[in-house]
């Protein structure tokens, strides 16, 4: 399971996208202005092998959470509730690694 600890701090979020992956789940997490001008914090998991720009949008899986240290913790348990539901998915993902 993906833990607190694997992501970097606040300080690193309010600069630049925090990228990572959990037995063939990719993810992102990086900071975006909200629709009412707050910002914000959006986490998105995709099947490997690709990077983000490169994978189909379809195959992208996005949520937004409150951009501070409690919104980091739902993120991961957000990330671990995809990888839970679909297992299989992520985990076969590498056969994908010669398409």
């Amino acid at each position: 399971m993906i833990q607190r600890d694997d992501i970097l701090s606040m300080e690193f979020l309010k600069k630049t996208e925090f990228t990572g992956c959990h037995r063939g789940m990719r993810y992102r997490l990086e900071g975006v202005s909200g629709g009412d001008g707050e910002k914000k914090l959006c986490c998105t998991v995709w099947p490997e092998p690709f990077s983000f720009g490169r994978t189909p949008q379809e195959k992208k899986q996005s949520a937004e959470f409150a951009f501070e240290e409690k919104g980091v913790e739902e993120a991961v348990a957000w990330m671990n509730a995809r990888f839970c539901e679909d297992v299989d998915r992520w985990e076969r993902s590498k056969e994908n690694w010669d398409k």
